[in-house]
C-alpha cells in the first residue's frame, strides 16, 4: 500500500498506524498551509491531562503560502516549553530515559523551516521504531492521488475522526483515564520496544 500523508509535528498515533501499514510511503510537500492542524502542533498527556504543543510559526501578508515555505518563529523559546512539558509529563514513565537522548537534541537548535524540522523529528521516531526513513516526497498538489491511499485527512486537528484504538498504561491514566491518539511519543514512552507491535495491531478509521 502507497500511503500519502502529511510530515506533522511528531504525529499521531494514528498517523503512524498508517506508516505502519505502508509498502510505500509519500509525503505531502506541495499543499498549502492551513492553521490549526498538526502541521505545527502535537498532544501529549500532561499531569492535567490532554496538553497541546504548538510551534509558532512566522505569519506573512500573502493569503497562502506553501507548508514547505513556512518559517518557525524562533524569537520565543518554544524549545526549551516543549521539552520541559515532554520532561514533566513523561520522565516517570517507562522509557523516557531510554529515548531522552535521541530527542533532546531536537529542542536544543533553531531551524528556520517547519517542514524541516518536522522531518527531523520524523527520523529520531522511525529511528526509535526501528523502521527505516524512507519516502518519497509529492511534486505537485493532487485533491485526488493517483494509486496512493490518501491519509492527509490525518493532518486535520479541527475535525479529527474518532479512532477504537486499544488502550495501554499511560502515566496519569489513573487521574483522567486512557487518552486515544496522543502524539506517538506518548507511546513510544509508555511502550518502548513493544510500540511497533501496537501500531501494526490497530485499524484506522476512514472518513
Amino acid at each position: 500500500m502507497n500511503v500519502l500523508l502529511h510530515p506533522t509535528y511528531f504525529p499521531s498515533i494514528a498517523h503512524f498506524v498508517a506508516i505502519a501499514k505502508a509498502d510505500n510511503l509519500t509525503f505531502e510537500i506541495c499543499d498549502n498551509y492551513q492553521k490549526q492542524t498538526y502541521r505545527n502542533r502535537a498532544y501529549i498527556y500532561a499531569a492535567n491531562g490532554k496538553l497541546l504543543l504548538n510551534i509558532p510559526i512566522k505569519h506573512t501578508q500573502k493569503n497562502r503560502q506553501l507548508y514547505k515555505d513556512v518559517k518557525i518563529a524562533n524569537d520565543s523559546r518554544w524549545q526549551d516549553l516543549h521539552w520541559k512539558s515532554l520532561e514533566s509529563a513523561y520522565r516517570t514513565s517507562p522509557f523516557f530515559e531510554f529515548y531522552e537522548d535521541e530527542f533532546q537534541p531536537l529542542f536544543t537548535g533553531n531551524e528556520t523551516f517547519l517542514l524541516d524540522f518536522n522531518l527531523k523529528c520524523l527520523e529520531v521516531v522511525f529511528d526509535c521504531l526501528q523502521l527505516p526513513f524512507e519516502f518519497s516526497t509529492t511534486e505537485h498538489f493532487e485533491i485526488e492521488p493517483n494509486r496512493k491511499t490518501d491519509y492527509r485527512f490525518l493532518a486535520n486537528s479541527r475535525k479529527e475522526q474518532p479512532h477504537n484504538f486499544d488502550s495501554y498504561t499511560q502515566v496519569f491514566d489513573d487521574k483522567h483515564g486512557f487518552i486515544p491518539n496522543l502524539s506517538i511519543l506518548d507511546l513510544l514512552f509508555n511502550e518502548g520496544t513493544n510500540a511497533m507491535s501496537y501500531l501494526e495491531s490497530q485499524q484506522l478509521q476512514t472518513p
